[in-house]
């Protein structure tokens, strides 16, 4: 069974899209960014966002959900194939390529950031993994015995079973709009910062 409505898992996934709003304003108001740090952070921020986007474009508006975990189709193909949760691996190289970015009480910062938000997702992949068995069984079982939950293959898992949906940009682009813009924001906020300082010296 799911978690219960007491269950903090619950309360994590339904917050999930704000945890990250503390740690970005500290990273922006703390930046330190270099030429270096922009260049490499930025790298990483666009890989991070590839993954995402490929995800999304695949699973579309069923990631926004907040009031439960939940799925219409188990979804093997894509990113999928390569780890289990693609869009949290893709989460956690954002929130790398955002501190990377701005140097922001580096290393510190950055190593709290990313162990909050891997214990984060831990949960809610724990809880979400209940819905999947419960709902899938069998073929879901299979899956999580070949594809890793954070860590992905070097080789596409291939499932018996036909894809249930393929790749769709335009749904990608719907669903995925805030978190490009959010992107764009923050890092026009850290270029800003690093303006500032090298015009000020």
């Amino acid at each position: 069974m799911a978690g219960t409505d007491s269950d903090i898992r619950r309360t994590i996934f339904k917050y999930r899209s704000y945890t990250p709003i503390p740690f970005l304003l500290v990273m922006i108001w703390f930046a330190e960014p270099s030429v270096l740090s922009l260049i490499i952070g930025f790298v990483v921020v666009f890989i991070g966002e590839l993954i995402r986007f490929w995800g999304v474009s695949i699973v579309g508006a069923e990631t926004r959900t907040t009031g439960g975990v939940g799925g219409t189709f188990l979804i093997t193909n894509g990113p999928f194939s390569y780890v289990r949760n693609p869009l949290y691996v893709g989460n956690m190289l954002l929130y790398a390529g955002v501190g990377i970015m701005s140097m922001a009480l580096f290393p510190w910062m950055l190593i709290v950031a990313l162990v909050w938000f891997y214990t984060q997702y831990y949960l809610i992949v724990t809880w979400e993994e209940e819905y999947l068995a419960a709902t899938f069984g069998g073929e879901f079982d299979v899956y999580r015995k070949n594809v890793r939950r954070f860590v992905p293959r070097l080789t596409p898992y291939r499932s018996s079973v036909p894809a249930a949906k393929t790749v769709d940009p335009s749904e990608g682009l719907a669903s995925e709009r805030r978190t490009l813009q959010a992107i764009g924001l923050v890092t026009a906020l850290v270029i800003a910062k690093y303006v500032y300082f090298h015009l000020n010296g």
